[in-house]
């Protein structure tokens, strides 16, 4: 048995995983919080806190009213 994985851990596991695919590349722009949020069904406040995670690694860069980017950082190594 797995257990339960909150939902803002999925979106960043699955943007990290689009990342390290190839489906998602340096400088391509990612979905809005509301389209996020439509997609896996969840608030804002939880795409948000997924996109802000990725920001605080590095990951993604936030554009103040242009939208969150990838920045081709790899993740950090967990410890």
């Amino acid at each position: 048995m797995t257990g339960y994985v909150p939902t803002f851990r999925v979106i960043i596991e699955d943007i990290r995983r689009s990342i390290a695919t190839g489906q998602l590349k340096e400088g391509d722009k990612l979905p809005s919080l509301p389209e996020l949020a439509d997609r896996y069904d969840c608030s804002v406040g939880t795409a948000r806190r997924a996109i802000e995670h990725l920001q605080i690694t590095g990951e993604l860069q936030g554009r103040q009213g242009k939208g969150t980017y990838v920045t081709g950082r790899n993740p950090p190594s967990p410890s």
